[in-house]
């Protein structure tokens, strides 16, 4: 039964909450012009393709499925050109065929993109040689630079986001249409460094895997084996600035029911979930999946009320819980969440974000992640769904195609020393393309053959 999301709601319905983490801007003149500007331009997404995803996820928390979500923290502007994105579809792909082969189950592949240009602060005010301005907030809102100039909100950058997102999600169709996504032609994935990677050698192995089946069962049945020309891939982003959501949400569908037409798959963060928030209110009213990060210091009752308000019909698809709860701490926390999500009796969608809960700084002050303890935290949590009967049907995390070095470990044996070299993050630091391929074949149940290899 699908959950009837027009009584007592609208889009700006939000705006009599208490909305957290929202840019205060001086011109209320000039972000009305924004609003009403962005809400007439055209849908970035089509009330077709949310309905697809929504029953993807659906399959996934029937087991059937295995959602990858993954991509930058924080967007940027500058980075949106034709080699990141591809760069960034290509590591999804190589990763999604990794998790096919191993797990034999179908993958959805979800990216951290084209929207992800706002990011929670623990501050809203930063200080620097004396000198306080307001905290970078991610491209839709003010700019990195360390000036008053730059650190002002900036209404016009809602549009500037759209824009980006625009050019982002029409390159990822181009290359989606086009055959990128082949699976006769996997090379077409390979990133300029890949040959230096430890981690090629196993790859390369899947790879030729694929080839070959795909190739003997064609020549059995005589034909294309259907659906290996083409895959399904869908966008999402923490729904943080709630104007900008409002302004792309939209009436469609034969119901007359609302949907986020900026993005297939918005997501509410730990900081914003409150039950009787902005964020909570809007989210309740729209039709798309939506997801929740969960974490230290949800209660259970907290997180049994927000089921009942995002999902209250029990809609296949409508929602996904995304833990991170950190290494040390996913023992002792995640049972608690798994025992108040079955007591509601609804059918959700479990992820982990094993990311965001081991976050440490070094001691020169960088912020990075330890790929063992990455590593760690989803392992554990494959292991206590599975005794508690429940279910892991997906995977959240911060990652590039590019040859970053941010976080330490992994195949590659990345120290402190490394984290200088190549990093690039603005905001938190991501697993490059080693850490991120490495992700994937542990989830796939493989295993790197040469002891150097291993993470220590």
């Amino acid at each position: 039964m699908a959950t009837d999301n027009r009584t007592n709601w609208h889009p700006e319905s939000w705006q009599a909450k208490t909305a957290g983490q929202q840019p205060l801007y001086r011109d209320t003149e000039a972000v009305k012009s924004v609003v009403d500007r962005l809400g007439r331009l055209p849908q970035l997404v089509t009330h077709g393709e949310v309905e697809a995803l929504k029953k993807q996820i659906a399959e996934a928390a029937r087991g059937e499925r295995f959602l990858l979500q993954g991509g930058d923290c924080a967007e940027s502007f500058d980075d949106c050109t034709a080699d990141n994105i591809a760069n960034k579809l290509k590591i999804l792909l190589q990763m999604s065929l990794v998790l096919v082969t191993g797990m034999r189950k179908r993958v959805t592949r979800v990216g951290r993109i084209a929207g992800q240009y706002a990011k929670p602060r623990s501050a809203d005010m930063e200080t620097r040689g004396g000198q306080t301005l307001p905290s970078y907030r991610g491209d839709l809102i003010n700019r990195p630079p360390f000036t008053p100039e730059d650190r002002e909100p900036d209404p016009e950058l809602m549009l500037r986001g759209y824009e980006r997102a625009a050019l982002t999600l029409n390159h990822i169709r181009a290359l989606v249409d086009g055959g990128f996504a082949d699976l006769h032609h996997p090379e077409n994935w390979d990133l300029d460094f890949v040959r230096q990677s430890p981690m090629e050698k196993e790859y390369r192995e899947i790879v030729d895997s694929v080839r070959d089946s795909l190739q003997f069962m064609e020549t059995i049945a005589g034909s294309r084996v259907s659906g290996s020309g083409r895959v399904d891939f869908y966008t999402s982003h923490e729904a943080l600035h709630l104007l900008y959501e409002q302004a792309q949400t939209h009436q469609v569908g034969h119901d007359g029911r609302w949907y986020n037409m900026a993005t297939h798959f918005p997501w509410i963060g730990m900081r914003t979930a409150e039950l009787d928030g902005a964020h909570v209110e809007y989210f309740r009213g729209i039709a798309n999946p939506v997801a929740v990060k969960v974490g230290p210091g949800m209660s259970a009752e907290h997180l049994k009320a927000l089921i009942e308000v995002l999902d209250p019909h029990d809609e296949p698809g409508r929602l996904t819980l995304i833990h991170r709860l950190g290494a040390n701490k996913i023992e002792s926390g995640l049972p608690p969440l798994i025992e108040a999500a079955q007591a509601t009796g609804r059918t959700v969608l479990w992820s982990c974000d094993p990311m965001h809960g081991n976050t440490e700084k070094t001691q020169s002050g960088i912020k990075t992640r330890r790929v063992e303890n990455v590593f760690s935290e989803l392992e554990q949590a494959f292991d206590i769904h599975q005794k508690m009967g429940s279910h892991l049907g997906g995977v959240h995390i911060e990652l590039t195609g590019e040859n970053v070095t941010e976080c330490m470990g992994g195949a590659s044996g990345l120290t402190e020393k490394d984290l200088e070299r190549a990093y690039r993050s603005q905001v938190d630091p991501r697993l490059n393309y080693d850490q991120a391929l490495e992700l994937a074949m542990r989830v796939a149940g493989y295993r790197l053959r040469s002891s150097k290899h291993r993470v220590a």
